[in-house]
């Protein structure tokens, strides 16, 4: 993607690897993803992409990184360049640039808002096209053993999921009253707002210290799908409430995966530092996905 290009040359610690990613697009489960590691601080800035603000952690395929010890010397520029030689007039390796980049990344339309992107997001399914079953554990060893999680977190997670499926089982043969928390998910969220959700306006900017409010207070802003205005309160943003964070930026138009179209988010959304989705409730899809939020759910902290 063009929004790689920045980083060429550069050097970077392995994130984690990339052995497996969420369908956030057909919503299948788990797909097998080979080759490919996530690097540290390097996310998408969507500038070739029509300045999608969704911010995605890049995925790197290994075959276009090499290993280096700390105390190798970084190359010069001249180094960089003489990688490339001229063969009949042109450049071999060929030269990765913008231009080359940009034609396989969007196709213009007359309306903007009509463009559709291609990106590693939209591509996901010719990328990862095979599913990983839930019931084979060789995925979660995998998980395991190339250190992307621990041992602990990775039993407390599949413990979680079997009792999500066994929730989802009851469901369909005993009455609710006989179901554990009505036969819901774990962790266990109920909006209490009956009707239209409520909102509120702070305009918290980039740099901003905020907190996030208390279970209760968040559980008065969400309807009976656990949403606030369409946008969703995940179980896994529970561990933040009550830590105070940053805001990283603004959200108001990404992507769709599914169309490659933009999608224009009503109302206030904002992405805060460091706050991903750490997937312990989707078994450990390393995509560090950015939670969105509603204002409503922060106060202002003052410095």
């Amino acid at each position: 993607m063009p929004e790689m290009l920045q980083f060429v040359g550069k050097r970077f610690r392995v994130y984690k690897r990339a052995i497996k990613a969420c369908d956030t697009i057909g919503n299948t489960g788990m797909h097998r993803m080979g080759n490919a590691v996530h690097l540290e601080g390097t996310r998408c800035d969507g500038q070739a992409h029509g300045g999608c603000q969704a911010a995605c952690l890049l995925y790197w395929k290994e075959a276009w990184l090499k290993p280096v010890q700390d105390d190798d010397a970084s190359p010069s520029p001249a180094d960089v360049a003489a990688a490339s030689v001229v063969d009949d007039g042109q450049l071999w390796p060929p030269v990765c640039t913008l231009a080359t980049l940009a034609r396989a990344t969007g196709a213009e339309t007359a309306d903007p808002d009509e463009e559709v992107f291609s990106c590693q997001a939209t591509a996901m399914p010719e990328a990862a096209p095979i599913r990983l079953a839930g019931w084979d554990p060789r995925q979660y060893a995998r998980d395991v053993t190339s250190g992307n999680v621990g041992l602990l977190p990775m039993l407390r997670a599949l413990l979680i999921h079997l009792f999500n499926k066994f929730q989802w089982a009851n469901q369909r043969f005993l009455p609710r009253l006989l179901l554990i928390k009505g036969g819901e998910r774990y962790p266990f969220l109920e909006g209490k707002v009956q009707g239209r959700a409520p909102k509120e306006i702070l305009d918290f900017q980039p740099g901003g210290l905020v907190e996030v409010k208390s279970g209760e207070e968040i559980l008065q802003t969400l309807d009976r799908q656990n949403r606030n205005c369409g946008l969703r309160f995940g179980g896994g943003m529970l561990k933040y409430w009550g830590k105070r964070f940053r805001v990283r930026h603004r959200v108001e138009r990404i992507i769709d995966e599914r169309t490659g179209k933009f999608v224009r988010l009503p109302g206030d959304c904002i992405v805060l530092d460091d706050v991903v989705c750490t997937a312990e409730y989707e078994l450990f899809c390393p995509r560090s996905i950015y939670s969105f939020w509603r204002e409503i759910w922060l106060r202002r902290v003052a410095e």
